[in-house]
């Protein structure tokens, strides 16, 4: 629903970052040098002995130069991720671009890491994406009007780890950033009542999951088929081949299973078990989450950070364990309506889903870390399964599948609607919470850019000089 904060300057500042920040993403002096002679150009000449100009320097950022053509690929990046360019000046498009160089440059000089392997891992990744678009590879190729697939590739790697130079440097900045509830209360009361935000119409949801019961002929399958990948990896064979090929993780698999994780990384209890009691090269003995079963490859220790690869299988399901399951979903459904128990404690008692079971099955939103979930926000399968049902009652049985295959049933109801309104604190804390850190962050952002351009040698030539740019640039 939309807000109010078309009148709100942080909410203005707020949507053009975020705007900004899903575009395609050692000398240091104080002087900043514009050229006022003409425009740096590459030059070549054609079948006719004449020269025709190729492209031009038109910034320097740090180590980095920016090419007119550049600002030409970027607006080419952004029609092939299907967003619009017809509002985006040149000027705008250079300041993006001068904003990613200084992200990237200052990223080197604070030594922040890019592997290689990770950026193979987008390109991999990114690459499956166009082709599904456009067709093919080739195709892929003649849009970037690039000569052949290793130039398009190399040309694709370079951008790509210039890219995930800046989200990194992106993510350094800010997450230092923390707010108090002081500060949200201030932010709060600042806001004048006629520009309060309207926080669209949203649902408290709580479901209770049923899975089936797994055979132990199954499970030995799928221990037995991990030893035997273990056993080819040890004999030769790549690990990232085998997790392309057979693992059943969408999170990782394109990427041959690789993931980086620390401590603090948010993965399962018996993952992160298994992985930190590895030493680098080794391979894992197959072991259970509630995902499944794994191996891992520790590739590299990095201090507090591993680099490792897994790949992950899931027993087959039998058709008499599913029917079983619903089975029992519909018992459970027909106690809640016949008022032998209440939904809540029916999730706290039956319910397989060990997230939720605590706080009687009610579902936390995965993007705010709230119990509601604002309808035009709401995943799209959760949405189809609850905009039928009205208040407390209590769905059919309903077969889920996570997007790692795995196949369970499930019960869902609506707890409790909101309806749009204007922003109360009490009522609405998380989200005005989340406001006024995204302010905090875009005004700890431009105070990054102030003090980075201060330092960073900086040039811009030509035309470009008369741009209006939303940073100081120039040193005006």
């Amino acid at each position: 629903m939309p807000l109010k904060s078309l009148r709100m300057k942080f909410i203005n500042i707020k949507n053009v970052l975020l705007f900004f920040v899903m575009l395609f993403l050692n000398t240091v002096t104080n002087a900043q040098e514009i050229i006022k002679d003409s425009t740096v150009v590459v030059e070549k000449k054609t079948t006719t002995n004449q020269r025709q100009k190729v492209d031009g320097v038109i910034a320097t950022v740090g180590d980095y130069i920016i090419l007119d053509s550049d600002i030409d690929k970027a607006y080419l990046e952004i029609s092939s991720q299907g967003g619009s360019v017809k509002d985006i000046s040149r000027c705008q498009m250079l300041g993006k671009l001068l904003e990613d160089k200084l992200y990237a440059h200052q990223a080197v000089q604070d030594s922040v890491k890019v592997t290689d392997a990770e950026v193979k891992s987008m390109m991999d990744e990114r690459l499956n994406y166009m082709i599904q678009q456009i067709g093919s590879m080739e195709k892929v190729v003649k849009y970037y009007k690039k000569d052949s697939e290793e130039e398009f590739r190399t040309y694709f790697f370079d951008i790509l780890k210039e890219n995930k130079l800046t989200s990194e440097m992106q993510k350094k900045i800010v997450d230092g950033v923390e707010i108090t509830p002081e500060e949200v209360r201030n932010f709060f009361k600042k806001l004048p009542k006629d520009e309060l935000p309207v926080f669209g119409a949203e649902m408290e949801v709580a479901q209770i999951l049923v899975e089936p019961k797994i055979t132990a002929v199954e499970k030995q399958k799928v221990i037995d088929r991990l030893n035997g990948f273990k056993k080819d990896i040890q004999e030769g064979s790549s690990f990232a081949t085998k997790a392309v090929l057979y693992s059943q993780d969408p999170g990782s698999r394109s990427s041959g299973g690789f993931y980086k994780m620390t401590r603090k990384t948010p993965f399962v209890k018996e993952f992160k078990d298994v992985a930190f009691g590895l030493s680098e090269g080794e391979i894992s003995a197959p072991f259970e989450t509630e995902y499944g079963y794994h191996i891992i490859y520790l590739e590299k220790i990095k201090g507090q950070e591993l680099e490792l690869r897994h790949i992950l299988l899931s027993p087959t399901v039998t058709k008499e364990a599913l029917d079983e399951a619903k089975e029992k979903a519909t018992l459970i459904r027909k106690r809640i309506m016949d008022k032998e128990i209440s939904f809540a404690d029916a999730a706290r008692t039956m319910s397989d889903q060990k997230e939720t079971r605590a706080n009687g099955g009610v579902l936390i939103n995965p993007n705010t870390q709230d119990t509601r979930f604002e309808l035009t926000k709401m995943d799209t399968n959760l949405y189809s399964q609850i905009s039928n049902l009205k208040d407390n009652e209590i769905s059919a049985p309903i077969l889920d599948e996570t997007p790692s295959g795995k196949k369970q049933y499930k019960l869902i109801t609506v707890t409790n609607r909101i309806n749009e309104h204007t922003a109360d604190y009490a009522k609405d804390y998380v989200k005005i919470k989340e406001l006024a850190l995204k302010e905090k962050q875009i005004k700890a952002i431009a105070k990054w850019f102030d003090e980075k351009i201060k330092e960073t040698y900086i040039k811009i030539i030509g035309e470009y000089r008369d741009c209006n740019f939303t940073n100081n640039w120039l040193k005006k």
